[in-house]
């Protein structure tokens, strides 16, 4: 199964897709897709949008993770950033996937085992699990892997409960 992960950003998106082969990760493909910060929302939106859609038509994953909204200092912030996490959530939805969201801190938790790790932390452990010469750049493309990798965990847990249930 091939998990795509979104980091959502009105400037920065990061997008990962993680396979999980048995209890094997492995690195599908991951970028960055970037706007720029003087064009209006909607068109930043639209690019975001866009760029998404082409990376599921590209890589055809089976399932979408997606980073829960945390609390921000500033209002407008938080609500620009909803607005490039809807976008996300459309362009799954367009594709008829199934999206989970997932909090920060669980990600981290799943990945480093530490809900309270630092990026940097969590860099190096998405880089030890997926076997990259590197840690990707930048860090909105490491969280992505990361919720990839969340979402692979949790979803494998979760089926083998319920096939557990339905026998």
């Amino acid at each position: 199964m091939v998990a795509l992960g979104i980091d959502p950003g009105s400037s920065v998106t990061g997008y990962g897709l993680v396979a999980l082969d048995g209890s094997r990760l492995i690195h599908v493909a991951s970028g960055a897709i970037r706007t720029h910060g003087g064009d209006p929302l909607p068109s930043r939106l639209r690019a975001i949008h866009d760029g998404l859609v082409a990376v599921i038509e590209e890589h055809r994953p089976a399932e979408v993770a997606v980073e829960e909204l945390f609390v921000a200092r500033h209002a407008r912030a938080a609500l620009v950033l909803g607005q490039a996490r809807g976008v996300a959530l459309l362009a799954a939805a367009e594709s008829g996937l199934e999206v989970t969201g997932y909090a920060p801190r669980l990600v981290k938790k799943t990945v480093v085992g530490y809900g309270q790790a630092e990026k940097g932390q969590v860099a190096e452990m998405v880089r030890r699990l997926l076997g990259l010469a590197e840690a990707p750049r930048p860090a909105d493309v490491t969280d992505a892997l990361a919720l990839a990798i969340c979402h692979l965990q949790h979803a494998g847990v979760a089926r083998r409960l319920a096939g557990g249930v339905a026998q």
